[in-house]
């Protein structure tokens, strides 16, 4: 028997199926819940979360377009969601380098290797334990909203550069754009830090 997809549980559940979006929220769960983890760094908020998600779609649900996909509706939800929590708090999200991406045109990659195809005259990036990965997390957390958010999208959740589109409310181009900005901020701020740590040692001859 061929698996439903979202968009009929969805339909099934309006349709009246008790069991309908239950299916849907197992299907789910583990996977939304990894993405506002990602945003929020607390597992206990990051459940509230979730399950604020899941039962705003279940109130909404009669208003969804089945013509869409319920996923990236979902992921819209929770993430918004997560915004207000992490304004509230004053809080930042974290994304790490090694962190890999599925995107359209660069699957499998990662944030150090298209920031060294964006920006060669950095070099490659190492990716350490220690000092490296608190740079490295400084540097993510003052970059703007709008990159970091996209970031997370993209290299935690493999969401395509249309389905980033949906749940951010922007233009593919915009995505891009904001994706290859995020990449040469990261690039320049980095490289400097590294400039930085060598003239350090250099003066206290470490």
């Amino acid at each position: 028997m061929k698996t439903p997809t979202d968009e009929h549980l969805l339909q099934d559940h309006l349709d009246g199926r008790s069991d309908a979006f239950e299916l849907l929220v197992r299907r789910h769960t583990v996977e939304l819940h990894r993405f506002v983890l990602r945003f929020t760094n607390s597992s206990p908020t990051a459940d509230d979360v979730v399950q604020e998600a899941f039962l705003q779609a279940y109130l909404s649900a009669g208003k969804f377009d089945t013509s869409r996909r319920f996923r990236p509706w979902l992921f819209t939800i929770a993430a918004n969601k997560a915004r207000d929590w992490l304004r509230s708090r004053g809080r930042r999200m974290e994304v790490p380098l090694d962190a890999k991406v599925d995107w359209d045109l660069d699957g499998g990659k990662s944030f150090a290797d298209l920031m060294t195809g964006a920006e060669q005259e950095v070099g490659a990036v190492e990716l350490q334990a220690g000092e490296q990965r608190r740079v490295v997390r400084r540097i993510v957390e003052s970059l703007p909203d709008i990159f970091r958010e996209v970031l997370v999208l993209a290299y935690y959740h493999r969401f395509a550069y249309r389905e980033i589109a949906e749940v951010v409310g922007v233009p593919v181009g915009t995505v891009k754009s904001r994706l290859h900005a995020a990449i040469g901020r990261f690039a320049t701020a980095y490289q400097e830090s590294v400039e930085v740590d060598e003239t350090e040692r250099n003066t206290f001859g470490l």
